[in-house]
């Protein structure tokens, strides 16, 4: 049993993407498929697809690389909140990554989203992650 299955989530994404693989495949939950969803409407993965396998079932990831340089599109992925230590994050306090480069990905009561969108939204919540 995994204590923290976002880090979890994180860790398998950044292993794939060193070890240069272009599919990773992740035990599902509804957090994770929103955290994907997120990934991909920014442009960071190529696409996703969830596969009923068991009674959890899985998300299986294609990840994106630079044609050329064959870098990944993930510089980094660290996560904020922990389970010790959750990191919550009013409106006019939410993070800005890199100077609008990246995304702080957030879990408010509208749902999973970026911290811009949080605040375009008038919502904080929990900063789960750093992106970029």
């Amino acid at each position: 049993m995994n204590a923290d299955p976002i880090s979890d989530y994180l860790t398998r994404i950044r292993n794939a993407q060193s070890a240069g693989h272009k599919v990773v495949s992740i035990p599902a939950s509804n957090l994770k498929k929103e955290i994907t969803k997120v990934l991909e409407e920014y442009g960071y993965i190529r696409k996703y697809k969830f596969v009923d396998k068991g009674p959890q079932g899985e998300i299986k990831i294609a990840l994106k690389y630079n044609k050329v340089t064959k870098r990944p599109a993930i510089t980094k992925l660290e996560r904020v909140s922990k389970p010790g230590l959750r990191v919550y994050s009013k409106v006019h306090k939410m993070p800005r990554i890199l100077n609008g480069l990246g995304i702080a990905i957030v879990s408010t009561p509208n749902g999973v989203m970026t911290a811009k969108k949080a605040k375009s939204e008038n919502v904080g919540g929990e900063v789960l992650c750093y992106v970029y």
